[in-house]
């Protein structure tokens, strides 16, 4: 069955993925980027290459959702899923359901964050990532998907909806905040053992957890990117230069780079969820 590594985008999904392959895959809690490929992402092409024809046709792709689950977990085995996808029905085909999912962790970040890192990972302006957030109707990854192997559309909808979906049911659900990761990434990185252990066979121990910290920490990633270790980066719409995606991190502060507007529009739209999040 599938742990759901689950997160809206640039919410710190990829930093907690490293912290977690590292984790299972290493033995002295030294991190380097191949071992995230342990934990693929759904949807992906090749999840689907069985069940679908035409990855340009949404409607054919949510019809297989199920189905394409159901494959993977044909090896009875647990294996983490890293998405970005909501948790949502479309019509009749749901995007999981509990014969496939066994557990989720969820990764939120306060939404006046999300606009300066959407900008920045998707060639946006901060006009643009704010309607980004808050359009009912986002269907994509904002990759050139149908240039590449893997991409696949992924059905996002406003960010409200999109934690909505994935925390609804409590049962056998972490959340993780973003902000808590930076304050205190070691209670986290406990947290997260903690809850991985009622599912798997997780060895470990203090000096293998001090190691994870360090080498997974937003600094050694951002300088291991720069070294050209990492592999996932999207590209600049306009010149086709890689974009950073280990950005700003703990630097960006919606409080320096975010208009007046965007911040009221935000937490108008968002405001329970905002506050059951003590972000207000």
């Amino acid at each position: 069955m599938i742990i759901w590594l689950a997160s809206y985008p640039k919410s710190g999904n990829t930093w907690v993925r490293s912290m977690i392959s590292c984790l299972i895959n290493s033995n002295d809690g030294i991190f380097n980027f191949d071992q995230l490929k342990t934990i693929k992402q759904f949807p992906e092409k090749k999840f689907f290459k069985d069940f679908v024809t035409n990855f340009s046709d949404f409607n054919e792709i949510k019809k297989n959702w199920i189905l394409a689950q159901e494959k993977i977990n044909l090896n009875n085995k647990i294996q983490i899923l890293k998405t970005h996808q909501g948790k949502y029905t479309v019509g009749e085909h749901n995007f999981t359901d509990d014969k496939n999912t066994l557990a989720v962790i969820y990764i939120v970040r306060d939404p006046r964050n999300l606009i300066k890192s959407i900008s920045n990972h998707f060639t946006l302006t901060l006009d643009q990532a704010n309607n980004f957030l808050q359009s009912p109707e986002i269907i994509g990854n904002g990759k050139k998907w149908t240039e590449r192997q893997d991409g696949m559309y992924n059905l996002l909808g406003r960010w409200n909806d999109h934690y909505r979906s994935w925390t609804r049911n409590k049962d056998n659900l972490l959340l993780i905040k973003y902000e808590d990761l930076i304050l205190d990434t070691k209670n986290e990185l406990e947290k997260i053992i903690c809850f991985l252990q009622k599912y798997l066979k997780i060895e470990t121990n203090e000096n293998k957890n001090k190691k994870i910290l360090e080498t997974t920490s937003f600094e050694n990633l951002k300088k291991m990117e720069k070294e050209g270790f990492f592999k996932e980066n999207v590209y600049n719409k306009k010149d086709k230069t890689k974009v950073n995606f280990f950005h700003l991190g703990p630097e960006n502060k919606w409080q320096d780079n975010l208009k007046q507007d965007y911040v009221k529009e935000i937490e108008r739209n968002f405001y329970s969820e905002m506050k059951e999040l003590n972000y207000l």
